[in-house]
């Protein structure tokens, strides 16, 4: 596709970029950083960042969310167990669209918010998210799955979250997707650190999500070729499920509306290394409305109201 081929060329020439890419990698933005305008993509990769730190919070933030009800939710759920029991999939990461209301533009989000990887897309779509894609760092490479949240405020949340069977199951059932995937472009494919904790703060509730990282050696002829690699891991495994293709079918099938740039991914070169992340926390302009796309991961041993809390939570503003 002529937007990877561009990621490959710049990637092969050294030009520092911004890469922006849907879901369904249809949509490719591909900007050198030198030509990008500040006034209308903000973004930060992990403190590298083209706009300077907002110097006053607004006194008064206000932020409703209205997820769906929990019938609605039930519905997809159901849809999503009647293919697990069939063995059409094994794990699924279904996705709602909540209407949220709130007194901050989608600049401010950005410039007040608090996430791994920001980004603000023209007046169009806002990104804070916790969880990287990958990483490439000279010949290596490194991933970093995100599976599994829980209320940090519950007692021994964390003992919970890393002794529950199912978030167990789930979790390492997208480290060995995620280390398949990373295997077609690189070899000696490991597991450096299996189910950690990282803490996300949040105005209302703070979380803890459990991720992993997975590193390997790029093969000859993907040294330097971003494009392709790219090409071939997406759409992200974390965001889709098992097994991917299949999975993926099912969710556009379930879900009925069009995920867009929620759950793609996005990322910076800055020349010698590439840094990016999965598109989750995102607050989409539709029109002048307002929405907040959010979900989690299915299995057979999910509960639909845990699974359905799990939703709302991660709908919040991270300005604290």
């Amino acid at each position: 596709m002529p937007g990877f081929d561009l990621i490959n060329e710049y990637s092969l020439e050294n030009i520092p970029f911004l890469f922006i890419i849907d879901f369904n990698r249809n949509n490719i933005i591909v900007i050198p950083l030198e030509e990008l305008n500040s006034n209308e993509i903000l973004f930060d990769v992990n403190g590298y960042s083209n706009c300077q730190p907002a110097l006053h919070k607004p006194a008064e933030i206000k932020f409703e969310k209205h997820p769906p009800s929990f019938d609605k939710y039930l519905n997809g759920f159901n849809k999503v167990q009647h293919h697990i029991r069939a063995g059409n999939t094994y794990l699924l990461n279904l996705t709602f669209r909540s209407p949220v209301l709130t007194n901050l533009t989608l600049d401010e989000i950005f410039l007040h918010s608090s996430a791994k990887f920001r980004l603000l897309y023209k007046d169009k779509f806002v990104v804070f998210s916790p969880e990287t894609f990958i990483i490439i760092k000279g010949n290596s490479i490194f991933t970093y799955p995100m599976k599994g949240t829980i209320d940090a405020g519950i007692p021994n949340a964390e003992q919970i979250i890393l002794a529950d069977k199912k978030e167990h199951a789930e979790h390492a059932t997208i480290v060995d997707l995620l280390r398949n995937d990373l295997s077609i472009v690189a070899k000696n494919v490991t597991v450096n650190r299996f189910r950690y904790i990282d803490k996300v703060v949040t105005p209302g509730k703070n979380l803890l999500q459990v991720s992993s990282e997975i590193a390997g050696t790029l093969r000859n002829e993907y040294r330097g070729r971003f494009g392709d690699i790219l090409s071939l891991l997406l759409p992200a495994g974390s965001v889709t499920g098992a097994p991917k293709k299949k999975t993926v079918e099912i969710i556009r099938e379930t879900e009925n509306y069009d995920r867009g740039f929620f759950t793609g991914v996005f990322g910076i070169y800055d020349g010698s290394k590439l840094e990016s992340g999965v598109m989750i926390r995102f607050i989409e302009n539709d029109n002048g409305n307002l929405y907040f796309k959010s979900g989690g991961g299915i299995t057979s041993f999910s509960d639909p109201r845990k699974e359905y809390d799990e939703l709302v939570d991660k709908i919040y503003l991270p300005v604290v």
